[in-house]
């Protein structure tokens, strides 16, 4: 469990330094965009890895109950994940999807978060899920509150380009990339990866 932690604290605590805007600007200013930048990645990926770690660790371990989820979560669970998938993939896919949703890829952990703490009930699974779930709404009212203070242009640059084409092209494809994804990563990755069949019906 304190690997887990640990992991969590380095992962969403990097992530949650770069919204204080101003302490960021300060180290950049003191040792450069480009050393901040590869520290960033380097500490985000170090706590990546070790709260995937330790969350296997704590599994193995033997996870401690917290209440028992009702079997139609688990259910509820696996299709809230598909919307999770499709508004992640349209965070690379410019269209009115991204436009309306304006943060997708925090829109897509919040979702995803959500799923698991409905499907686990366990302390680990609590605390994992529960965190990127408070990571994810505390960046997104930092993006909003940001975005006030931004000229236009500012904002469109933010959002990767001004708004979104006439057509549903890279819509469609969204929902398709999602959509695949999805059910290849729940039917087949997830218990490969996660060591946790996802998939109703499945052992």
């Amino acid at each position: 469990m304190l690997v887990l932690i640990l992991g969590l604290v380095l992962f969403l605590g990097t992530h949650a330094f770069s919204m204080a805007r101003g302490p960021r600007a300060a180290v950049i200013d003191r040792y450069g965009e480009g050393r901040f930048k590869l520290g960033y990645t380097l500490l985000s990926a170090l706590g990546l890895a070790l709260t995937v770690y330790g969350y296997g660790l704590y599994r193995q371990a033997g996870m401690i109950p917290v209440w028992s989820p009702p079997l139609w979560t688990r259910h509820l669970a696996v299709l809230l994940t598909l919307f999770a998938f499709i508004s992640l993939a349209a965070t690379y896919l410019p269209g009115h999807i991204r436009t309306r949703l304006k943060h997708p890829m925090l829109l897509a952990v919040k979702i995803w978060a959500t799923a698991h703490l409905l499907a686990n009930g366990d302390l680990g699974s609590i605390l994992l899920f529960g965190s990127f779930l408070a990571w994810a709404v505390a960046a997104r009212i930092s993006a909003k509150r940001r975005s006030r203070t931004l000229t236009a242009g500012q904002v469109a640059q933010q959002h990767g380009g001004q708004a979104a084409p006439a057509g549903w092209r890279n819509d469609a494809i969204a929902v398709v990339v999602g959509v695949v994804a999805w059910f290849v990563f729940g039917k087949y990755l997830h218990p490969l990866l996660i060591g946790v069949a996802a998939w109703p019906g499945q052992a």
